[in-house]
């Protein structure tokens, strides 16, 4: 260990507590010696314990159905949510309002995030209405195990598969972190099973003896992955690694427009390749939460002036992060353009 990093060691030993998850910018978490002895599973399963036990605690927020479905796979998928009036109305706010955006482009697809603060909302009712229903609101926080303020955003997937250099990341299963977490996604459109649909494999949000065996052996050399992305505790699930899960096939969500997604994305995920060019139009939603507390709400994110604002601060953190580094990073802003509007970088 580093001079420096043994001076910070009660800050990495406190980071345990915590969602902290990154192999490598934590020695305590990348330690092969202490992930021998169990440290990397004891979280995930305490974690999981945990999150079930809240979730016990707010089953009241979805329908007995709704628990099932996420029992059993790990999301809930509701189709034909809006009334087609609604629908319309959304759909003609969306495309018609010129929004302020920023673009993160990976490999071959860029991913416009549009977020939606209350200033944003105040004039365009179907969407509010959508944004602060309780099918996207209480499936979140169900999912998530945890009654907070989710960071909210439209979501423009921009997808060209002979635009870039390298491959999409977002291709590669993957889980987001070791513990449980939601995202949701409101598709607009019908999604066509050729232009990259998002995916999932059910059951793989549960801890079972060959993913507690299959993440032990990732946490012993994590921390030097030459993939960013996992050493960072993202694991990727290679293809012939699949079997020894003992998981289902993948479940390709080529749904109609107006369908809802929430999904615990601790389970193995991806987008799709996309065979063509294609732009997906939706309303993203994610919330997670430090997975050790008991409690399920205390959400700072949710007092007045700071609820409906997480992805605004979240983009003005990148603003920030360009400025000081003389140089863009993830996510640039893209000025004030419609949804759909061909991507400029």
């Amino acid at each position: 260990m580093r001079t420096a990093d043994f001076l910070k060691t009660p800050f990495y030993a406190a980071e345990l507590a915590t969602g902290a998850k990154s192999f490598c910018d934590n020695p305590l978490i990348g330690s092969r010696r202490l992930n021998e002895a169990g440290l990397h599973v004891k979280r995930i399963d305490l974690a999981e314990r945990m999150a079930d036990a809240r979730r016990r605690r707010l089953a009241h927020l979805v329908a007995e159905e709704d628990r099932a479905a996420y029992a059993q796979d790990g999301f809930i998928q509701k189709r034909g949510l809006l009334a087609e009036s609604d629908l319309e109305g959304l759909r003609a706010e969306i495309a018609t309002t010129r929004f302020d955006s920023w673009d993160m482009r990976q490999g071959n697809a860029v991913t416009r995030f549009i977020p939606l603060p209350p200033k944003v909302l105040r004039n365009l009712p179907y969407l509010r209405d959508f944004v602060w229903s309780k099918p996207f609101q209480n499936g979140l926080r169900y999912v998530a195990s945890t009654n907070g303020d989710p960071l909210v955003y439209l979501h423009i997937v921009m997808t060209d598969p002979k635009g870039g250099k390298r491959a999409d990341p977002q291709t590669a299963f993957h889980s987001d972190t070791f513990h449980p977490t939601a995202k949701a996604w409101f598709f607009l459109y019908d999604i066509d099973d050729a232009e990259g649909p998002f995916t999932y494999i059910p059951g793989s949000h549960r801890l079972t003896a060959e993913r507690l065996a299959w993440e032990r052996e990732q946490s012993l050399t994590a921390a030097t992955n030459k993939d960013r992305l996992h050493a960072r505790g993202s694991f990727r699930l290679r293809a012939d690694e699949l079997g020894a899960l003992n998981y289902p096939e993948p479940l390709r969500f080529a749904v109609p427009g107006n369908t809802l997604v929430v999904a615990d994305t601790h389970g193995f995920h991806a987008r799709a390749p996309s065979e063509r060019p294609s732009v997906r139009v939706g309303i993203y939603g994610s919330l997670r939460r430090n997975p050790f507390v008991p409690w399920t709400g205390l959400d700072p994110f949710d007092l007045p002036g700071l609820r409906g604002r997480q992805a605004r601060l979240f983009v003005a953190q990148k603003d920030l992060a360009t400025r000081l580094k003389g140089r863009p990073v993830s996510h640039r802003y893209a000025g004030k353009v419609l949804a759909t509007e061909p991507p400029k970088f």
